[in-house]
């Protein structure tokens, strides 16, 4: 028997498996039906409990392809039901084992719809997974548990390199998944990565063609220095493309402001209206913060995606200068396809101030 407890004092009873302990975070949502594996290892998840609303997980494995990061980045893991016997091709072993591999605390059994409805009636709430219900005291403790400056924790530790013989392209790792890097390097770039608060000067000494801006996970405000180094870049007219913390970097940068959202956008099935292209896409996304439409107005920036559900801003781009930027996951996975679009105009953009 293991319990969830929620800052408002709510109490959900379930069962363990993964990892043994008690873990605290904030609780969010992922609506996916598959790719329970790559939630796991996307460091935008740093500090995070995640509920899957998907009832069954753990159906096909994991194994060492799917990861997005070199280990598990979530604080917890909920799931209505958990599969004990994984069954596909590709599959080298159980979810259990996997979270116990890697320390992560999960559990199972609990109603996981209503805990959903609670998060979108209420807002994300801190939570507690734990074998006995603490005192009052340390239920309201809860909502001062979160993790601070997370983008450090997931950064890369020094500047490393992915070879290519197309465009050179400065990476700012601010928790970047390996999609993100596959997809650029299938476009033939050649990559440096750069941690996050690298220097102006360290980044232009690789001589870029472009610099991109990962996504990461946290408050955007919480990444002052980013900000400033972001704000100089833009100066100096190399194309830059960011998604996701990337591009609410890139509109604070730029003068413009971000709220947190009430419950936040996860999953692989939000709709994004192309703008200009007329055309409407369904996106992977996970941000629990996004850009206020009204403080880019005035900045010489147009948006040039909406999302449908809640008409956020989904992407944005720069009407004098070479930069753009989406909110949502353009490499797709999990999820659709179809918005790898964006890279190559990214590659376009390059080649139109080479």
């Amino acid at each position: 028997m293991a319990y969830l407890l929620l800052e408002d004092g709510s109490v959900y009873e379930a069962e363990r498996f993964g990892a043994e302990g008690d873990v605290t975070g904030e609780v969010v949502f992922n609506t996916g039906m598959t790719g329970y594996q790559e939630v796991l290892t996307d460091p935008s998840y740093c500090g995070q409990i995640v509920n899957m609303t998907y009832p069954l997980i753990g159906n096909y494995g994991v194994n060492g392809e799917d990861a997005e990061s070199a280990k598990p980045q979530v604080r917890g893991f909920i799931v209505r039901e958990h599969c004990e016997q994984p069954s596909n091709w590709k599959s080298d072993g159980g979810l259990d084992e996997y979270l116990k591999e890697h320390d992560i605390v999960a559990i199972a059994g609990l109603d996981t719809r209503a805990l959903t409805r609670k998060i979108r009636t209420h807002g994300t709430l801190m939570g507690m997974i734990c074998d006995v219900i603490p005192d009052r005291g340390t239920i309201n403790d809860l909502k001062n548990q979160g993790v601070k400056h997370p983008v450090q924790e997931v950064t890369a530790s020094k500047a490393y390199k992915i070879e290519g013989n197309g465009h050179r392209v400065a990476v700012m790792d601010y928790g970047i998944k390996r999609n993100i890097l596959r997809s650029l390097k299938a476009r033939a770039c050649d990559l440096t990565v750069f941690p996050a608060r690298s220097g102006i000067d360290e980044i232009l000494s690789s001589r870029p063609e472009g610099i991109f801006l990962s996504n990461g996970p946290g408050d955007p405000k919480e990444n002052e220095e980013d900000i400033e180094i972001i704000r100089g870049l833009i100066g100096t007219g190399i194309p830059i493309f960011g998604i996701c913390l990337g591009h609410q970097l890139l509109a604070l940068a730029a003068g413009g402001d971000t709220e947190k959202l009430k419950f936040g956008h996860r999953g692989c099935n939000h709709p994004v209206k192309d703008i200009k292209g007329d055309r409407t896409y369904i996106t992977s996304q996970n941000h629990g913060f996004t850009i206020i439409p009204d403080s880019i107005e005035d900045k010489g920036i147009e948006i040039t995606h909406t999302n449908l559900n809640d008409d956020t801003v989904e992407g944005m781009a720069f009407r004098d200068k070479p930069v753009m930027s989406v909110q949502f996951h353009p490499e797709a996975c999990p999820g659709p396809r179809d918005t790898g679009y964006l890279f190559d105009r990214f590659i376009t953009m390059m080649e139109r101030e080479a």
